[in-house]
C-alpha cells in the first residue's frame, strides 16, 4: 500500500469550504482534470480517467458534521482517499487531502501523486474564493 497527504490553507471559513468541495455537480472544477465524476444514486458514483479511458464504480461520501469528504473504488477496493477541513485561526481553513493505493498499478507515481494534489487544492481553493467574493460582493 502506498499513502500520499498534502495540506492547504485558504482564506474561508471551514464550511464554505467544504460546502464547494462536496458540491458532487462541481467536482470537476476542482479534482485533477484528467478525472470526472458521474453521481448516480449517492454515494455511488461513476469516475471517467482521460489517461486510461476507462470508467470505474466508486464510492463518494460527503459528511458535513465530520467536514470530511470519503470516497474510494466500489468494486475491487483498489483505491481510496478523503478530504478533512479543519478551522483554524482568523476565519482560514486548513485542507488535507489523503489518497492510499491498494494496488500498485492504480498508483501513479509519488510526482504525479503530488503535482495532482497541489493543483487540485489550489483549484478549489480559488473556487472557493470565487464563492465567497460573490456572496460579499
Amino acid at each position: 500500500m502506498t499513502e500520499y497527504e498534502r495540506s492547504h490553507t485558504m482564506p474561508a471559513q471551514p464550511e464554505h469550504v467544504f460546502d464547494q468541495a462536496a458540491d458532487i455537480d462541481q467536482l470537476d472544477t476542482w479534482l485533477p482534470e484528467a478525472l470526472h465524476v458521474e453521481a448516480e444514486d449517492l454515494p455511488a458514483v461513476t469516475v471517467h480517467e482521460d489517461r486510461t479511458d476507462e470508467d470505474t464504480s466508486a464510492l463518494f461520501r460527503a459528511r458535513r458534521d465530520q467536514m470530511r469528504l470519503e470516497w474510494g473504488t466500489r468494486d475491487q477496493g483498489s483505491y481510496t482517499g478523503w478530504l478533512q477541513v479543519a478551522g483554524i485561526d482568523n476565519g482560514a481553513s486548513e485542507v488535507t487531502v489523503h489518497l492510499s493505493f491498494f494496488d500498485e498499478r492504480h498508483d501513479p507515481g509519488e510526482q504525479a501523486v503530488r503535482d495532482a494534489l497541489d493543483t487540485s487544492l489550489r483549484r478549489l481553493e480559488e473556487r472557493v474564493r470565487l464563492r465567497v467574493e460573490h456572496e460579499t460582493g
